[in-house]
């Protein structure tokens, strides 16, 4: 019996080494990749709090919470295209809501930081954090609403 058990026990060790050694070397690789560093120097501390930390700005602080003008929201750590103002919606929330992402250049994960599952989203280039998806968008278009730290955005205006 203390055979079975000392095997066992030597089992259970040796697989929980390897997944988590799986963890440490299945991290993704992004286009952009920057040390913390190099991102202090390239981001505002609230960016990068909010980019590279997952965190989450005050609601009603954006300038682009109720932004009306026409043009391409991108990602601030890399200028990657990632919503249409087309797409932009007010949520009532405070913070700038989206019903539909560019879908190449966002990258979904379960965010369980707050104690249940949410949906995070993702800069696909860089891996900054930019909010949350909700299935409670406009029922007469996606029903989606990406809820997004406008921190996280620099808006690029449409050419006339």
């Amino acid at each position: 019996m203390k055979k079975i058990v000392i095997i066992f026990l030597g089992i259970v060790l040796v697989s929980c080494q390897s997944i988590a050694q799986k963890k440490e070397t299945s991290k993704k690789k992004y286009a952009i990749e920057k040390t913390k560093e190099e991102w202090k120097k390239a981001l505002t501390p609230m960016q990068f709090y909010v980019l590279r930390q997952a965190g989450t700005e005050r609601p009603n602080t954006s300038e682009y919470t109720y932004f009306k003008e026409k043009g391409t929201f991108v990602c601030a750590g890399c200028e990657v295209p990632l919503y249409n103002s087309d797409r932009k919606f007010n949520s009532g929330t405070g913070w700038p809501s989206f019903d539909k992402a560019i879908e190449k250049n966002i990258e979904t994960d379960t965010d369980y930081k707050i104690g249940y599952a949410r949906t995070e989203l993702k800069c696909n280039n860089c891996g900054g954090h930019l909010g949350h998806r909700f299935n409670d968008g406009p029922r007469e278009t996606t029903g989606i609403r990406d809820c997004i730290n406008g921190v996280a955005l620099k808006f690029i205006p449409r050419k006339k």
